[in-house]
């Protein structure tokens, strides 16, 4: 006769376990939530709020590009001439 054995449970539905069982996690996503709720608001009620937070993710992203592609430079010449 054939041994049943318990399936392996999905990766994903061990994570999602692992988080409903954590209820630190439930209080980051309920902050998390009303902030941009909160944020939302102010956007509507100061619509110049968005043009700085724009201006505030565009300058962030520049500077990650930068910092991106002097790693990259980096990295090119430890494989082109060895470590220094």
């Amino acid at each position: 006769m054939a041994e049943t054995t318990q399936l392996p449970m999905c990766p994903m539905a061990s994570m999602c376990k692992g988080m409903t069982a954590k209820s630190g996690f439930r209080f980051w996503m309920l902050l998390t939530g009303l902030i941009l709720i909160a944020l939302g608001v102010a956007i509507v009620v100061f619509p110049q709020i968005l043009a700085w937070l724009v201006a505030i993710v565009l300058i962030g992203m520049g500077l990650g590009m930068l910092m991106m592609m002097n790693f990259m430079r980096n990295m090119g010449k430890r494989l082109h001439h060895g470590p220094s």
